[in-house]
């Protein structure tokens, strides 16, 4: 998996507005990266203060299976790893122009996956804690699956990213209290008036940051006006929480009336313009306007600002009431991190432990076909007097044979996929029992239980930071039937089903088979997250 992106810590207003892009642009933008050839999965999240794309390399023919952390990967892999992350770049870089490469940060495997993990617990927000971004994260889900440019494995570590944001959020206070870019902007307006009660208000949009806003601003005591291009839509949200509606039309009027004016539209330029505050200006006679721009694309022209009695304030000149908002929940942070870190360590291991999968079903197919070959040249010798009862117990046998032959090796080679030196048993394992050359024929048994369990949450859950194991997060699918003679894996939603054959599958590739990440990410061009 890579990342490629910028946000608030990388990247000013400026550029990071070059880059915004609406929710109906972003099918278009899913269907650019994944027009590359080599890009095969794509998901990308935009907010107002980032613009992200995670993106799994298109998988190359199938060879035999290596497990990710434990031998250095191919050229042919490195070279898919480097190839992804330009494509990324350039599609960014199309859309945002030349300008915004050197902004662009990138990530390649397990520190993608981090990175990701992060972003999802609002770890990596301008206002850490703050709930909205799962929102903005299941849509930019939601919206890859309609655009069919997110399967199973960049799918896998996206789900677990809400699972991660959800679980830090209930297992940690980093959200207490007002925690949002609204909420930052309505401190903001304390400062500059230390009693909202009796003062004017106009909010401009009706989009949810402005609903959040209008809830906070009435609250504090303020006349509320709120202006949007749909009339409809600004009464039904002035008359949930008791202000005035007014049409676009009047935009102009109402910034003369107000001492407060917070722009939050989805508008692609600026709808509050040098010329109309220079008329509003003389018109309020002296009074001092302060504007407070939290929309990204920017909605106020930030030349305003050099008129006299004229405040300008952006989301980038939020930081300073963003970073007391921090410092009061860094211990929550810490433990919030240590989640993550938990996690994202918990994902790595078992998207290694998958990789062992299609080397354990081959020695397992290798194995029954050797028992199953000499308990069948005996049914046709020795033994060819029994009868169904006896032949279906002989059958049963080389099943349990089976099971208890290979629990130990299995369980172990399991248990050691994070070890650098397990790429070496797993040669050694295929080269002694020739598993690459066994027959695909016959269907294999199922394994003893625990050998092969496949997740439909993907990784277990670790234990919390406070030390406590967390209720499962719960499955939607029902669990593997026993018995049942062919492997089962989970789909995208989470529900088993059943595999047409129990043919050694080619390992799918592993999200976090990187060995140098860093390098990969020098040699697009970029820099570290």
């Amino acid at each position: 998996m890579i990342f490629v992106g910028l946000s608030h810590k990388t990247a000013p207003i400026e550029v990071r507005e070059r880059l915004a892009i609406g929710r109906d642009r972003l099918p278009e933008v899913l269907g650019r990266l994944t027009a590359h050839p080599a890009i095969g999965e794509a998901l990308v999240l935009s907010t107002c203060n980032r613009v992200e794309v995670y993106a799994s390399p298109r998988q190359q023919a199938p060879g035999p299976s290596r497990p990710g952390a434990a031998a250095p990967p191919s050229d042919d892999e490195l070279a898919a790893d480097n190839e992804a992350l330009r494509a990324a770049v350039g599609v960014l870089v199309g859309l945002g122009g030349d300008g915004v490469r050197g902004h662009l940060a990138g990530r390649v495997g397990g520190d993608a996956v981090l990175h990701l993990f992060r972003v999802a617990a609002s770890l990596d927000s301008m206002v850490v804690g703050e709930p909205q971004i799962l929102g903005q994260m299941k849509e930019a889900i939601e919206i890859a699956r309609g655009a069919k440019t997110l399967g199973a494995r960049l799918g896998r570590a996206a789900h677990r990213a809400i699972k991660v944001g959800k679980r830090v959020r209930t297992e940690t206070a980093i959200g207490a209290g007002q925690v949002s870019v609204s909420s930052v902007a309505i401190d903001l307006a304390r400062q500059i008036f230390a009693d909202l009660a009796g003062h004017t208000a106009l909010l401009i949009g009706a989009g949810e940051m402005a609903e959040a806003a209008s809830k906070l601003l009435v609250r504090a005591g303020a006349r509320l006006v709120v202006v949007n291009r749909s009339l409809d839509r600004a009464a039904a949200l002035a008359r949930e929480v008791g202000g005035e509606p007014r049409p676009w039309a009047e935009l102009e009027r109402a910034v003369i009336d107000a001492d407060i004016v917070i722009s939050s539209t989805s508008s692609p330029s600026y709808v509050v313009t040098l010329d109309l505050v220079r008329r509003a200006r003389k018109a309020r006679k002296g009074r001092s306007l302060f504007l407070i721009d939290i929309a990204v694309p920017r909605d106020i022209d930030p030349a305003v600002n050099k008129l006299d009695s004229v405040y300008l304030y952006d989301v980038d000149d939020l930081s300073q009431i963003v970073a007391q908002s921090v410092e009061g929940r860094a211990a929550e942070a810490a433990r919030a991190e240590a989640i993550v870190a938990d996690e994202a360590h918990a994902f790595e291991t078992w998207t290694l432990e998958r990789a062992l999968t299609p080397t354990i079903v081959g020695l397992r197919a290798r194995t029954r076909s050797i028992l199953a070959a000499e308990v069948e040249r005996s049914l046709a010798g020795k033994l060819r007097h029994l009868g169904p009862a006896e032949r279906q117990a002989l059958a049963l046998m080389v099943d349990a044979a089976t099971n208890k032959l290979l629990h130990v090796p299995t369980t172990r080679l399991r248990a050691m996929a994070t070890d650098p030196r397990v790429a070496e048993h797993v040669d050694s394992l295929r080269e002694l029992f020739d598993i690459d050359g066994a027959p695909e024929g016959g269907a294999a048994a199922p394994l003893a239980e625990g050998e092969l369990r496949v997740a439909a949450e993907g990784p277990p859950t670790p234990r919390s930071a406070r030390g406590a194991a967390p209720p499962p997060s719960g499955a939607r699918g029902a669990s593997p039937r026993q018995g049942d003679p062919r492997p089962q894996v989970a789909d995208d939603d989470g529900r088993y089903a059943r595999q047409p054959s129990a043919r050694p599958q080619p390992a799918e590739a592993g999200v976090l088979a990187v060995a140098n990440p860093a390098a990969a990410v020098r040699a697009a061009g970029l820099k570290g997250a």
